[in-house]
């Protein structure tokens, strides 16, 4: 079992439009690296290079160290899965498993050993005898999720797992795949999402992408509380992004002076950008005080959203325990601590790479292709 990836200079390109561009990019062994972005990003492309299901026109794909640039997929030692299950709708739950064990052409007295272990690992050990018709959409995935992990793979590659499940099915699963992380530490994962709640919470690293091009990369922590562009600011959580002009010791918003602990020696008189999420965002007197009128109240549970307009610009903050919900119109008075705000330099910010024109990712694979088979 080999684990780790690197990706060195990968680009992908359908009918002369590039799809992925010259990506670079390493997932060390045991990591969970998420690729997180929207449709058409890149993502799922730079997954499919790594299992052999694109082959790169450019570039070069390592797995454990081993080029695997020119090997077929089921001699590269990966398990595979995707949003769709692909599971075998004749076979039942055990023979799905077994599936990728045969085609490595595993001791037939094995094979009912190595089926029990995944099928126990991804608690659906009850379910041996059951067709997948006879299963939740949960436990399908659960289902393909252990075929995958039979092999003993060195890389997990996961293409949107989660995304045709309900929200409550999803919560568990997240669960159950963090879980499996931990027993798995030399396993390497590469994460594919667009939802940046997984991506927070399974990876060890995220790696944002946007059109066709790797635009950051760093821990959720790192992503989430200083984020390097207004891209990774909006698509990693949520942000309020404030045009501002730097001044000698801090900003200028709206006509108002605020406090910024770090202008990252951006010259006086610059434009930038300054980030400040919303939940850092109080209600009241306070540092950096900004006065607006109410433009919108949502309700959340735990917390109520406020959109108040500030000099023509909308801010948002999510205030917890309002005992008088504020009406629409009201004027009220906002406030955040200086070193709760990044500030995002121009010169950050306008560097993405344009559009690639015609982008789209590749068209899914058949239930075969995605049972996992490897040479190990």
């Amino acid at each position: 079992m080999t684990s780790g990836i690197r990706f060195d200079g990968v680009s992908v390109a359908y009918g002369g439009n590039t799809v992925l561009d010259s990506l670079d990019l390493t997932v060390e062994p045991g990591e969970v690296m998420a690729l997180l972005g929207p449709s058409g990003s890149g993502k799922t492309t730079a997954l499919r290079a790594v299992a052999g299901f694109v082959q790169p026109a450019a570039g070069r794909v390592f797995i454990g160290g081993r080029d695997v640039t020119a090997l077929p997929p089921h001699r590269r030692g990966i398990g595979m899965v995707v949003q769709q299950y692909a599971l075998f709708p004749h076979m039942r739950v055990e023979d799905n498993v077994a599936f990728g064990l045969k085609a490595q052409k595993v001791a037939k007295g094995e094979i009912p050993a190595r089926v029990g272990e995944a099928l126990a690992m991804t608690g659906m050990a009850a379910y041996a005898k059951r067709y997948p018709r006879e299963l939740s959409g949960g436990q399908q995935q659960r289902v393909a999720i252990a075929r995958a992990l039979a092999i003993r793979p060195g890389v997990l590659l996961l293409d949107e797992p989660l995304s045709a499940l309900d929200a409550q099915l999803r919560s568990g699963m997240l669960v159950e795949l963090a879980r499996l992380h931990r027993e798995l530490p030399d396993v390497s994962i590469l994460y594919v999402t667009h939802d940046q709640v997984e991506a927070l919470t399974l990876a060890d690293r995220i790696a944002v992408m946007d059109r066709a091009r790797l635009q950051d990369c760093g821990t959720p922590q790192e992503l989430y509380r200083r984020p390097r562009t207004e891209f990774t600011a909006s698509f990693v959580g949520n942000a309020n992004l404030l045009p501002v002009t730097v001044r000698a010791g801090g900003v200028s918003f709206a006509g108002t002076e605020l406090a910024v602990s770090d202008t990252d020696g951006a010259a006086d008189g610059a434009t930038a950008t300054l980030c400040v999420r919303p939940h850092l965002v109080g209600l009241g007197e306070g540092p950096n005080a900004l006065r607006g009128r109410i433009t919108e109240v949502q309700w959340r549970g735990s917390t109520h959203r406020l959109l108040v307009d500030v000099g023509g610009h909308d801010l948002k903050a999510d205030v917890r325990e309002l005992r008088e919900t504020p009406a629409l119109g009201d004027e009220v008075t906002l406030h955040f601590a200086a070193d709760d705000a990044v500030l995002l330099s121009a010169d950050v910010t306008a560097g993405a790479p344009s559009r690639a024109t015609g982008a789209a990712e590749a068209p899914s694979s058949t239930a075969g292709a995605m049972a996992g088979v490897s040479d190990g």
